[in-house]
């Protein structure tokens, strides 16, 4: 079971990843996981845990380590959250005692006071410019939180005081708490930019009721209800449309810039908006199964299914900031016992740079915030990565394996032929076939059905077998309709099926009755427009090895495969088989990652299987359930803007570990050597994480084709 929670007024990355580690500890829980993007806590409930004792336990967790966070239950913040945080009040309090402190310093630098009066001043400028910094620490030292950014600048600006510094150590805390209030403004502004990106959750739906309307919930509508959209108003629910003619801005769903036509009969998808006309629609789904609520569950949800990236800096930044501290104490005691002329000091100074520079927030914010940006702009795009981890494993894939049917061809069949055996006519070939394939909702036995265009009845029983075809009672005679394996269960024999050569392509119903067989009907499918393109696409974007497996007969799988310039064709598969060539094809790989991509339901045991599965958003429930990847357009090329969108992704978040451990080395060596001041010190913890921070906005655009 999963307990959800909003944490309102989570602005610090190490107390994200305080709470995820504390909240790991409680008797119960199995897993938590806190998406500081988001600000989304998830906790995974062991079978018969108390619940009740788990919410009080993380409730004491997440107090213990940042008591301005409250924990909302849902995925919804709540108003009393707004009233606690009061951030109008604490706003102009901090400018205030930023403007003083900083008066104060500029005043201790530009008039001499005697020795008294110039401690007075600085110390005074120092406890405006970082008492709240001061308290914090000792708060958290009392909770037995030593090692976090409080403590570090406390301990270095004190440090510095201690040696008569005074100048400095005033700095320290202005620049420190400056560049606090620049990154939490970063990082809000690429928070509200990313969620902005996924700002299609509808407000109201219009609710018919006899002659006029009522404005409600879109959670209170129901399947069957009638709802009006009026031109401008976002569609609230999936439907039919009922009435009315209109064009409908899919961009924020599809990526797509051009309007898709909304005519009666016809699907719509909410979280479109109508452009031009009034429309309306009769409600297929509720709001918790309906498009837009999937949408914006998965986007939110990413967050919380972490890259390995990101658990290392995790990982690497619980033991980077005592290492460094270690290393600050040995510097600050070591040299002046062994060396003869080595000052205390100057060798505390030195070792002051280092507790600047030790805190890691540059990489704890900017990688999870790289990966959200991502994220957010792969479903600006229509592409639906549901984690970090699906992202960080695109970059490392050089197989992808195809799905036929709805995936690279349209999935609309049309019957090419029909070609009786001696004894039957076309006519009632077409029948026997459209009656026994009439239950059936699979696109080849739909063609069938379109193709007779009369009424069907006389059926008594139907079986269907995935992968091979039907079975069923037709006015009293046993009707089997399939490829040559289920000829095989009716028992005709091989050399019978041979003796009709069939057209060049197309795919074979063979139809058998009361076990004699009567001949073959031959549907054909195309290629979707866009699939040779996003088969060039995929080659562009570094991929190795394309190979398509279909559960179609050789002759239509090998002709597909030619006319897209496929690597591999391997055809007649049963669901179960194209799971086996999946595990085979994975075995090759040696390291490198296999991508699945289908639409079917048939399709969902392989989507779960492969190293990333990526499914059609028109696809079956089950496919987009079991995949990693949804695409919510039919569009093959989608694949490889997922590629180009995960290796941008990828190369921002080690440009800023680069960057930040870059950095942050070079000021430890120059500290070291009496080089670097805490001037530069500062500039390498909130400096560094500011830069890093901007450029992690980055991955919010989705690179230019080709790049």
């Amino acid at each position: 079971m999963e307990m959800r929670f909003a944490l309102e007024g989570l602005c610090c990355p190490a107390c994200a990843a305080g709470i995820e580690q504390g909240i790991r500890k409680l008797d119960g829980v199995d897993d938590a996981a806190v998406n500081f993007s988001a600000r989304k806590l998830v906790i995974t409930v062991k079978e018969n845990a108390n619940s009740g004792r788990i919410k009080k336990g993380a409730a004491k967790v997440i107090r213990g380590i940042e008591r301005n966070v409250i924990m909302v239950p849902g995925d919804k913040g709540g108003t009393g959250a707004k009233l606690k945080r009061r951030p109008v009040p604490e706003r102009v309090f901090f400018l205030a005692a930023m403007g003083t402190g900083a008066a104060l310093f500029i005043a201790g630098l530009v008039f001499d006071f005697p020795p008294p009066w110039r401690f007075a001043v600085f110390a005074a400028s120092y406890l405006f410019a970082g008492g709240d910094v001061l308290l914090h620490a000792l708060k958290n030292i009392l909770r037995g939180r030593v090692f976090d950014e409080n403590f570090l600048m406390a301990a270095a600006s004190l440090g510095a005081f201690a040696i008569g510094e005074y100048p400095e150590g005033v700095a320290v805390m202005l620049f420190y708490q400056t560049g606090e209030a620049f990154q939490r403004l970063a990082v809000n502004r690429s928070r509200s930019s990313i969620t902005a990106l996924m700002d299609i959750r509808p407000e109201f739906a219009n609710l018919r009721e006899g002659d006029g309307l009522r404005k409600v919930s879109p959670e209170t509508v129901r399947p069957g209800d009638l709802i009006v959209v009026r031109p401008g108003e976002r569609i609230p629910l999936d439907g039919v449309v009922t009435s009315g003619c209109s064009a409908l801005d899919t961009s924020a769903l599809t990526g797509e810039s051009l309007p898709r036509e909304a005519e009666p009969g016809g699907e719509v998808l909410s979280g479109a908006i109508n452009m031009s006309a009034l429309l309306e629609i009769r409600v297929t789904r509720e709001f918790g199964e309906s498009t837009v609520s999937k949408i914006l569950a998965l986007v939110e949800n990413a967050g919380l299914r972490k890259a390995p990236v990101e658990n290392f800096i995790t990982t690497f930044a619980r033991y980077y900031t005592p290492a460094v501290v270690a290393a600050a104490a040995l510097l600050a005691v070591l040299p002046p016992l062994l060396l003869p002329d080595a000052l205390f000091a100057d060798w505390l100074h030195r070792a002051l740079v280092f507790l600047v520079v030790s805190c890691p927030c540059a990489l704890v914010i900017s990688v999870p915030l790289s990966f959200f940006g991502g994220i957010g702009g792969a479903s600006r795009q229509g592409i639906l990565v549901k984690g970090g981890n699906y992202l960080e494993a695109l970059t490392r894939a050089d197989t992808v394996v195809f799905d036929k049917t709805g995936t690279l061809t349209r999935g609309v069949f049309t019957v090419s032929a029909v070609v009786p055996r001696e004894g039957w006519k076309d006519e009632d070939l077409l029948s026997v076939a459209a009656a026994a394939e009439s239950n059936s909702t699979h696109p080849i036995a739909r063609s069938i059905v379109d193709a007779y265009g009369e009424k069907t009845d006389g059926i008594r029983s139907c079986r269907e077998t995935a992968g091979k075809g039907i079975r069923a009672e037709v006015s009293g005679r046993v009707v089997f309709a399939g490829n040559a394996r289920l000829m095989e269960e009716a028992g005709i024999d091989a050399e019978t099926l041979k003796a009709l050569e069939g057209p060049k392509g197309g795919t074979l119903v063979h139809i058998a009755v009361d076990g004699t067989y009567a001949g073959y009907i031959a549907v054909s499918d195309e290629p979707k427009p866009g699939s040779k393109a996003a088969v060039a696409g995929l080659r562009a974007a570094g991929i190795k090895r394309i190979v398509m497996l279909t559960g179609d007969n050789r002759v239509e799988g090998e002709r597909i495969g030619r006319e897209l310039g496929l690597d591999e064709v391997y055809s007649e598969l049963l669901p179960h088989q194209k799971v086996e060539w999946l595990e085979r094809l994975e075995a090759e790989e040696h390291g490198k990652k296999l991508i699945f991509a289908g639409d079917g339901i048939n399709d969902a045991p392989a989507l779960a299987r492969s190293d990333i599965g990526i499914a059609m958003g028109a696809g079956s429930d089950a496919a987009i359930e079991a995949a990693d990847i949804v695409l919510m357009t039919d569009e093959p090329s989608k694949i490889a803007a997922a590629l180009r969108v995960a290796k941008r992704t990828h190369g921002i978040v080690w440009q800023n570990i680069i960057f930040a451990l870059g950095v942050k080395a070079v000021i430890l060596v120059l500290g070291a050597l009496g080089i670097a001041t805490m001037w530069s010190a500062v500039f390498g913890d909130v400096g560094v994480a500011l830069i890093a921070v901007f450029n992690a906005m980055r991955a919010q655009r989705l690179p230019a084709r080709g790049t």
